[in-house]
């Protein structure tokens, strides 16, 4: 399964435990392909260095955090320019991640993408909803 993850899943599972992480330990373990972007990666770092987070993480904590990232993602390049989500178009760069990268589905938290319940056939769910969609997968074998 091709999973592409918005930033605020990202940084979710950097600070805390609970479903985001549960989530990336997942991917971590080769049972889902993150799917990312520059554009993405680029957003997540200028987040991640907002002092909001760096109460809960340090400079060694992210750094640590990307070279995860860096080796079980496969990073895309984005060439689609196409514009849809109009209230917020830096969600843009999300669809266009799954879209180029053939994902087949997006997890955010975000309620622009969230709103749009799926993309040119790439469903955009929860944390929740995909733990529960792998967990059902996983019972079925």
């Amino acid at each position: 399964m091709n999973v592409v993850l918005d930033t605020n899943v990202l940084v979710s599972a950097l600070i805390k435990t609970g479903k985001p992480r549960e989530l990336f330990l997942k991917i971590t373990e080769g049972r889902i392909q993150l799917i990312l972007s520059r554009s993405i990666l680029k957003e997540f770092s200028e987040v991640a260095d907002d002092p909001r987070i760096r109460k809960y993480v340090d400079q060694d904590d992210i750094i640590a955090f990307l070279r995860i990232v860096g080796s079980v993602a496969k990073i895309v390049k984005v060439k689609s320019r196409f514009k849809v989500v109009k209230e917020d178009p830096d969600d843009d760069a999300v669809l266009r991640t799954a879209f180029d990268g053939k994902a087949d589905c997006i997890v955010s938290g975000n309620n622009h993408l969230l709103s749009l319940g799926a993309f040119r056939g790439i469903r955009i769910l929860t944390v929740d909803e995909l733990l529960t969609s792998l967990k059902k997968e996983k019972a079925q074998k």
